[in-house]
């Protein structure tokens, strides 16, 4: 049986939700979904320090799953979107939490783990590094930038990347990662 996206996105929807979103991913959404969170935080009168994080953590968790979805084949496109993402930004204790969901094809499950893996297992200096190295050694891809959204995200937010792959059909997981920003004191 494969992954029920939709059972996934209502658990993502049991705190305290700023935004919550499921469907095609566009250009245009990303400006909306930036704007209505800034809103949100307002309404929080949260301090602009967290505000910015979180607002630097959101553009670039948005611009990966842009660049970043697999449209799926016809006869498991059905029930989606052809850029179908899932985003949810919240606030659970005493952090702000992004989740984003997208399609991957199996084959790059590995890699993708790996590299997540491999950020996670870097100190602050070594993240800072790895950053430097990859603006001034890489190329940039054609889907953006060369690979520095996820070091940036765990650079901005000093905590690991969180992530599950779960199994969808025999070519296809979905990714869902998990990014936890914890308020400014």
């Amino acid at each position: 049986m494969s992954f029920d996206v939709n059972e996934y996105y209502s658990k993502l929807n049991g705190d305290d939700v700023l935004i919550a979103y499921k469907g095609n991913v566009s250009s245009e959404l990303i400006s909306n979904v930036l704007e209505v969170v800034e809103a949100r935080m307002d309404d929080y009168s949260e301090a602009s320090k967290i505000r910015k994080k979180v607002y630097n953590v959101l553009v670039e968790s948005l611009q990966n799953l842009y660049h970043h979805i697999e449209v799926l084949p016809p006869e498991l496109q059905k029930d989606f979107d052809e850029k179908f993402g899932i985003l949810v930004v919240s606030r659970v204790e005493a952090q702000y939490k992004i989740s984003t969901g997208n399609f991957i094809e199996t084959e790059k499950v590995a890699q993708l783990k790996g590299k997540i893996d491999k950020i996670n297992s870097m100190s602050a200096d070594e993240l800072k590094d790895m950053y430097k190295f990859i603006l001034n050694h890489q190329r940039l891809s054609e889907k953006g930038g060369g690979g520095l959204g996820l070091v940036d995200i765990a650079r901005k937010t000093g905590n690991k990347l969180e992530y599950k792959f779960h199994q969808f059909s025999d070519e296809y997981a979905f990714f869902n990662l998990d990014v936890f920003i914890d308020y400014e004191d």
